[in-house]
């Protein structure tokens, strides 16, 4: 009698004073990003890619029979250290292995960030000359395809459980909801991360439809005696966030066992843009509308900017030049056009442009130009045919108030006008605006006279904030130079 009773007060919730002793704790307490991961695995995953990175370098030396000396080893070293911090781990899920998902990979943009810090520390300590300048370009140039063919074998590798070590973790789901089943379907496709082995969840048969039977494991009463008895290593709470109680009561349940517990959002119900976990000095936040250049991201996106608008500036001012006198000696009006758009976080900026209309309107109801439009100068058709108008938006770029690839800025007048027709038109001001954009290239240009046209752009903008990348970027300015004297749609 005595060893029950002891047991049931063990098992007993928390009396009302100890759980306010308790949240006042928690009130102090700090919560650590962290992962789901074996150590083994962990550790594997974030050397991979800088021990993959390494091994070419010494490859490339041997190739061209240079022998490994000290300041070989010193770059190795110094080489690992920093890709550790730079270059993302490598994803052991079934992604795709095709040509586009190969274009799109960070390793691309990552690469140029570790490339570019040491070149600047080779010239900084002057010891350029130490190392064969062959096997440094060849390295340069093979590193992120020899990172990339790596990660596919280590994909498949993974998927025959050669990384699970003698103890394979077991998971279970707690809620059989849409949420519930997107964490499912990761897990599965994971089968270095263990066994997945059903949900949880009160509602029974015509609720659940689409769910096999021998996924279903019970109801929420069951888990508590199912996870002592199979020794599940995860659980996943996958209930809504306005089922508190039900979730306090699990928790207190799930006490008297080993399992790891996961408390998983249910993001998904948002129209989620760039959606992300971070921590703000320790309390957890689930950025579900987030800019697409915040972190490192930023960095790559605003260094690029300013290393592409750099060099088309020093080789581009001749014709700048040249412009410049042909407006000023064509028609009467000043040489450049000044006109304020919303820039990053809908702040008002001045965007530069060469004239090319006999009137300069920023003020009220600003039309925009037509095919045949009697404003355009005859000097300011060919320029607006060819862009070359758009050249002075590269010292924008320089000095931060545009970039080169974005969301065209539009007109103060348009962007009140069209931001109480069109759902999200706003979001598109979480970035810099651009020279070029992913709705210029692919047929959105110009003149956007129906209401259907500029839906149809934002979409593209929208959807260039989504899959941002730096390759991305990439394509955007090869197949914009490409369209700029057949595009049918300058005028």
């Amino acid at each position: 009698m005595r060893e029950s009773a002891q047991t049931k007060v063990i098992r007993a919730p928390l009396p009302a004073t100890s759980r306010a002793r308790t949240n006042q704790w928690n009130t102090h307490a700090r919560v650590q990003r962290g992962t789901a991961e074996p150590p083994s695995l962990t550790l594997l995953k974030h050397t991979f890619n800088p021990a993959v990175i390494v091994l070419t370098l010494l490859w490339c030396a041997l190739l061209f029979g240079q022998p490994i000396t000290t300041p070989y080893l010193a770059l190795a070293l110094l080489t690992f250290i920093v890709s550790a911090q730079v270059v993302s781990d490598p994803l052991l899920d079934s992604g795709s292995n095709d040509l586009a998902a190969i274009v799109r990979h960070r390793i691309f943009g990552e690469w140029l960030m570790v490339s570019a810090l040491l070149l600047f520390m080779a010239f900084a300590f002057k010891v350029t000359d130490t190392f064969s300048r062959k096997v440094i370009l060849t390295w340069f140039a093979v590193t992120p395809f020899v990172v990339i063919a790596a990660q596919m074998g280590l994909r498949k590798f993974a998927a025959f459980s050669a990384l699970r070590g003698s103890i394979v973790q077991s998971h279970v789901i707690i809620g059989a909801n849409e949420c519930g089943r997107r964490l499912a379907v990761r897990l599965q496709s994971n089968p270095h991360l263990g066994r997945f082995k059903g949900f949880f969840d009160d509602r029974m048969g015509d609720r659940l439809a689409n769910l096999p039977d021998e996924q279903v494991l019970g109801t929420m009463a069951d888990i508590a005696q199912y996870v002592r008895l199979n020794a599940v290593s995860n659980i996943y709470i996958c209930l809504p966030i306005r089922a508190e109680d039900r979730v306090l009561r699990l928790m207190e349940e799930l006490r008297d066992t080993t399992a790891s517990v996961y408390f998983v959002p249910d993001i998904f119900m948002f129209d989620l843009m760039r959606a992300q976990l971070a921590e703000i000095d320790g309390i957890p936040v689930v950025a579900v509308c987030e800019t697409p250049f915040s972190g490192m991201n930023g960095v790559m996106k605003r260094a690029s900017d300013i290393a592409i608008s750099s060099v088309l500036i020093a080789l581009l001012w001749p014709v700048m030049l040249a412009i410049a006198l042909g407006v000023k000696f064509t028609s009467p009006g000043p040489i450049i056009f000044k006109q304020r758009r919303y820039g990053l976080y809908g702040e008002r900026i001045l965007v530069h442009k060469f004239r090319t209309m006999s009137v300069c309107e920023d003020q009220g109801t600003v039309a925009q130009a037509r095919r045949g439009d009697p404003r355009v100068t005859r000097f300011g058709a060919f320029l607006r045919k060819t862009s070359l108008d758009e050249l002075p938006q590269l010292f924008n770029v320089l000095l931060g108030t545009m970039s080169m690839v974005g969301p065209r800025p539009h007109a103060i007048a348009h962007n009140e006008e069209y931001r109480k027709l069109i759902d999200g038109y706003m979001l598109r001001h979480k970035v810099r605006p651009g020279i070029t954009g992913w709705a210029q290239v692919n047929g959105f240009r110009g003149e956007t006279e129906t209401l259907d046209k500029m839906k149809h752009r934002v979409e593209y903008d929208l959807h260039y904030l989504r899959n941002w990348s730096l390759s991305l970027d990439v394509t955007i300015m090869l197949r914009t130079a490409r369209l700029v004297l057949r595009d049918s749609n300058a005028y």
